[in-house]
């Protein structure tokens, strides 16, 4: 150890004696400058300007008859797909050759040529004992393309019976061999392929027959892809015993009931509208259904009754999560038709229910977040309506029941009958202590799209910006009607209604894209942070300065005994926007970003290029 140490101070002494030895020598010339390197790019302020043109249409000249509604993509064939409800068959659309410049006209373009896909009007399907069961089929509702794969969803022709989802293999051509048809529950009405391809999902709606005679439970399908081979027999997530709350605060048996899982719901703020004696999985009816990057967890519009289930496909779970409300004290909002014009001023004590349509989904960070179209609905049936206006409540021919202080004076300062007795509001909620004395109001819907966490949890919404926008550009157009030039029509009940929602990235930033059904209008958003979402641009493909008038509640919604006229329908542009679908500039055929953007009511699919300026 002494040796050790010795030799150790030996050599610091060495090193310490060498670095005082002699002085220190000149500094050498400096050496040539490097080359400059290459410019960076000019920064690009936020929120980015984005080009909206219309590169492509497609019309069926089918009138109110939902000729033209959910649309896809297929690659290889470079073909848009669109059911064709009227006809009962599926739109193969030629993109190959669609343009980088605009159309002439973008309201009356009529460019691009359609294939019909047909299908079969009955299937062989297994059941749960591997029988084979002959399945009659109805409409097509909802189609989703993964890879060469394309999943049709066809109900029965009894809405309240099962339906079907049936699978084909896409050709280069667009063309279709058929594989199987596999059974899922009643009206699937929406269905999607999880990101990695193993699975379908579809959302059983379950709607009752106008009578309730016949009232299916809601549910999901779950369908296995192996080696692109689909099981024979979907499973099913239920809306009872499937049904968890994730709290440590309950076990399971606090909602092993009917009664108890309805109890736990409504305190929580879902909403049940319908007779007494309905069930919750009745009740529930699922709408939309978007899926996580990693294809563990998925989410599903329960329009209605302003939820969304959490659905978790390892455990084959679904938690039911509501919404809560929008204050219409904090926002301005137009809410009569009387008056013809956009007017807009706030509200206390009346509420919006987000009850979204469609919903998507992307990632920020690791997470999923969802944005929402929240368009609002109602059960309206003969057996049972929900639906009132805001007059009916204090109608003593109606519901006879007596607005509070501060209720009644905000009705009568806004005109009464003509004013917030206007507004469309649900019954469910009118008066929840039965006291007699009704202290808030309930409208459908929220006017807006918002942005919710993976436990769906509000992190934005786009507040009053729909309507305000709408009417700054569209004048005393806006709030329009999709079955005639009318404006401020729809004020009295959800507004424009944002239907369609779909989110895709441009120049490395994530896009918003909604829709509104009933007067037209496209909103982009750029929320690539979920937490600073900021509004873009705005875009509508419709000319007010034509008249027409058609019923799509009508059989023949064009009739002209009930005094329908679709004469200049042609030249309206597009009506009823139902489903937006986005080709990110790597897939689409004329290499830019698109937009497919079906139109109900028109018979329309319109194909937007969407650029950086």
């Amino acid at each position: 150890m002494l040796k050790r140490s010795l030799l150790a101070l030996s050599l610091v002494s060495i090193l310490s004696g060498c670095s005082l030895d002699g002085d220190d020598g000149a500094a050498g010339a400096t050496g040539p400058a490097g080359e400059s390197g290459q410019a960076g790019q000019p920064g690009k302020d936020l929120p980015r300007e984005l080009n909206i043109e219309v590169v492509g249409r497609f019309t069926t000249g089918i009138y109110g008859k939902s000729a033209a509604e959910i649309v896809q993509f297929h690659k290889a064939s470079n073909s848009a797909f669109a059911i064709n409800a009227a006809e009962n068959r599926i739109e193969v659309i030629a993109l190959a050759n669609l343009p980088i410049a605009a159309v002439g006209n973008g309201i009356t373009d009529d460019s691009l040529s359609s294939v019909p896909f047909t299908f079969a009007d009955s299937v062989s399907v297994k059941d749960a004992q591997d029988n084979d069961v002959t399945v009659t089929l109805g409409e097509a509702n909802s189609i989703a393309i993964y890879g060469d794969m394309l999943a049709i969803a066809v109900a029965a022709p009894l809405k309240t019976d099962n339906g079907a989802v049936l699978f084909y293999n896409l050709s280069a051509t667009g063309t279709g061999s058929f594989i199987k048809a596999v059974a899922v529950g009643a009206l699937p009405d929406m269905l999607t392929f999880t990101p990695d391809g193993t699975k379908v999902l579809v959302a059983n709606e379950g709607e009752p027959d106008t009578d309730y005679n016949a009232d299916p439970e809601g549910s999901i399908s779950v369908i296995s892809l192996t080696a692109g081979v689909p099981a024979d027999v979907a499973q099913t997530i239920n809306l009872t015993s499937d049904m968890v709350f994730s709290s440590d605060l309950l076990s399971a048996s606090d909602y092993d009931t009917d009664a108890k899982r309805r109890a736990l719901l409504q305190a929580a703020g879902v909403k049940f509208a319908g007779p007494a004696g309905t069930t919750v999985a009745q009740d529930l009816e699922p709408e939309y259904i978007t899926v996580a990057a990693d294809s563990k967890k998925a989410w599903v519009s329960l329009q209605e009754a302003n939820a969304i289930g959490i659905i978790d496909l390892d455990a084959m779970s679904i938690e039911v999560k509501a919404l809560g409300l929008k204050d219409w004290g904090q926002y301005l909002i137009d809410y009569t038709n009387e008056d013809k014009v956009a007017s807009f001023r706030k509200l206390p004590n009346v509420y919006g229910l987000y009850q979204p349509d469609s919903i998507a989904s992307y990632q920020w960070n690791g997470a999923t977040f969802i944005v929402s179209a929240n368009e609002g609905d109602s059960r309206d049936w003969n057996a049972y309506s929900e639906d009132i206006r805001a007059a009916d409540i204090i109608d003593p021919d109606k519901l006879n029941k007596t607005f509070n202080t501060e209720l009644q004076a905000l009705y009568d300062a806004t005109g009464g009958d003509d004013g917030l007795g206007r507004l469309k509001v649900t019954a469910a909620l009118v008066d929840p202590d039965n006291d007699g004395i009704v202290d808030k109001l309930y409208a459908y819907g929220a006017r807006s799209f918002s942005i919710w966490d993976q436990n769906l949890n509000q992190v934005y919404d786009s507040g009053d910006d729909f309507g305000r926008i709408s009417a700054a550009i569209l004048g005393n157009n806006f709030n329009s009607a999709h079955t005639e030039n009318k404006g401020d029509n729809r004020s009295d009940d959800k507004g424009g209604e944002p239907e369609a929602i779909e989110v895709g990235t441009i120049e490395g930033r994530t896009y918003a894209f909604i829709a509104q059904e009933r007067s037209g209008d496209l909103f982009i958003y750029d929320v690539t942070n979920p937490f600073h979402a900021s509004f873009v641009s705005h875009y509508i493909n419709r000319n007010f300065d034509v008249s027409f008038e058609l019923d799509d509640d009508l059989a023949e919604p064009c009739d002209t005994a009930e005094g329908m006229d679709c004469t200049e329908v042609p030249l309206a542009g597009d009506l009823g926007p139902e489903s937006i679908k986005f080709v990110a500039a790597s897939d689409s055929p004329n290499g830019n970003p698109l937009l497919l953007i079906g139109n109900e009511v028109s018979g329309t699919v319109t194909v937007y290029q969407v650029t950086e300026q």
